[in-house]
């Protein structure tokens, strides 16, 4: 955050500049989900890949898994932010949405089995609704032009708690049920918010692609638990 505090800030720019930020990053957004859908389809045209990302669902593996996307996604974070080096953000950017792509295989995967088996297309509706939910919470933002800074703490102290509860269904063997996807729809939705303020009073004008980065981490965040409730409702 000290490295925001040193530059102008967007919301301290021209409106014709704070427009051209805004513009790059919902463009680098938009990029990074059509990126996520390719990545996404070429894994599963490798049935190996897509075997392996399923049997890293399994019990202690699955905990593997969460451990290695949390450490690739930050190692991702960490370089997109880096200022004066674009590239090294796009690096950032793209590792991020590889990792995204490889741990919603499963997911992905099982919403793909119940519209085989005559089951609703969830993977459209989820889509739909995570799109509509994610464009309501940043038009708050954008037209009201509030700072919900303020959120980070919750927002921290809701994760730590969320990875808590994960780590513990897994190792003592409970299902976090229905409640839990909820309850993470409601803080994925605080995410978006929180780093909507932060692309508008946060930023600077050269970071639009960590800017894009932390936006897409929420986007993706919303809809994997989306996505979970309707294959959980689905299978009921």
């Amino acid at each position: 955050m000290e490295e925001f505090q040193q530059v102008l800030p967007v919301s301290a720019l021209s409106d014709e500049k704070r427009v051209a930020f805004y513009k790059k990053t919902y463009t680098h957004l938009a990029m990074a989900v059509l990126l996520f859908v390719v990545v996404e389809w070429i894994f599963f045209q490798s049935e190996t890949v897509v075997n392996f990302a399923f049997s890293m669902t399994q019990g202690w593996r699955w905990l593997l898994m969460l451990g290695g996307f949390m450490l690739a996604t930050t190692y991702a974070e960490k370089m997109a932010h880096r200022t004066h080096n674009i590239n090294q953000q796009y690096l950032g950017l793209l590792l991020y949405v590889v990792a995204e792509a490889f741990i919603f295989i499963p997911l992905i995967g099982i919403a793909m089995m119940i519209a085989e088996n005559g089951g609703a297309n969830i993977l459209n509706q989820a889509a739909i609704l995570t799109l509509a939910l994610f464009t309501g919470l940043s038009a708050i933002v954008l037209l009201t032009k509030k700072d919900f800074s303020f959120l980070r703490s919750i927002l921290t102290i809701g994760f730590f708690i969320a990875l808590g509860l994960i780590v513990a269904g897994l190792l003592f063997g409970f299902n976090l049920g229905l409640w839990f996807s909820v309850g993470m729809v409601v803080l994925a939705s605080g995410s978006i918010l929180y780093q909507t303020s932060n692309m508008v009073h946060k930023y600077a004008e050269d970071q639009y692609v960590g800017a894009s980065l932390g936006l897409f981490a929420s986007l993706m965040l919303l809809f994997w638990y989306i996505l979970s409730i309707l294959s959980r409702l689905s299978g009921d």
